[in-house]
């Protein structure tokens, strides 16, 4: 089988560039260019280059629909908007989107659910093995012990992230409710300030913390009178997401169309 020819959407981002360097690194794997908005100063330049794995041969464009249809999967960790855009691009192409973007509106994600009727679309809030494992034993948890346990899930990220709380964290907060057997919208708890009253059993709560350069720390609480039990997920480096994507990505080809998420690919 001939190597999957990948592009990089933000290419010229932290993420885009680390996509790339996985990408370049996988076995059956090659860049086929990458994308960034009109304007900007990375366009021309070469994909690889930019990413530190020596010239790639194909350059940064802002034109993803001719290159999207020469392309068998999209790699996507930008922006709810443009992560739509793409959606409908891959649905046109009949080619894998790994999505790893999160803050999507509940119309964002009914567009995306329309374009997966012909795209293979893989998406999750957070791609690392670990953070999969963790809201698998989230889930389980949840379900052994009941509401006399109050769950609050705590999140950290480095100061540029835009959204909270964080794809993981709800993630994380979903799986808790679905252990428990209860709907997340109607027990969620984003914040507190002022006199709020007690806490309600059942409920779970989200505290987001913002600061310096953390890639990403999430821990779950389970508390009850007299015991805690925490279990959390430290990532240090943000290869872990990538390696991931393109795990993702290499799972996808010859998929049929649907939304998968990583605890597919994992086989979890």
């Amino acid at each position: 089988m001939t190597d999957m020819k990948i592009a990089i959407m933000g290419a010229a981002g932290r993420m885009g560039r680390e996509l790339t360097r996985a990408a370049h690194d996988a076995k059956g794997c090659a860049v086929a260019g990458g994308i960034e908005t009109a304007g900007s100063e990375f366009l021309g330049q070469d994909v690889g280059a930019l990413a530190g794995v020596g010239a790639a041969g194909v350059a940064v464009s802002d034109d993803p629909v001719q290159l999207i249809a020469q392309c068998d999967a999209i790699l996507d960790f930008t922006a709810p908007r443009a992560s739509v855009a793409f959606a409908g691009l891959a649905a046109q192409a009949r080619i894998v989107h790994v999505v790893g973007t999160t803050g999507f509106s509940d119309e964002d994600e009914r567009k995306i659910a329309a374009a997966a009727r012909h795209a293979t679309i893989i998406k999750a809030g957070n791609m690392s093995l670990g953070v999969n494992l963790l809201v698998e034993l989230t889930r389980k948890v949840a379900a052994a012990l009941d509401e006399d346990f109050d769950i609050e899930v705590v999140e950290m990220h480095h100061r540029h992230k835009v959204d909270a709380p964080s794809g993981t964290a709800l993630m994380l907060g979903a799986a808790a409710a679905e252990g428990r057997g209860i709907d997340l919208e109607e027990h969620s708890v984003r914040s507190r300030d002022g006199h709020t009253g007690a806490r309600k059993r059942g409920d779970i709560g989200f505290a987001t913390l913002r600061g310096g350069s953390v890639v990403g720390e999430h821990t779950v609480i389970f508390a009850a009178d007299g015991e805690r039990v925490e279990i959390t997920h430290r990532a240090a480096d943000r290869a872990i997401f990538a390696r991931g994507a393109v795990k993702a990505a290499l799972w996808g080809r010859g998929k049929p169309p649907g939304i998968y998420a990583m605890k597919d690919v994992l086989g979890l």
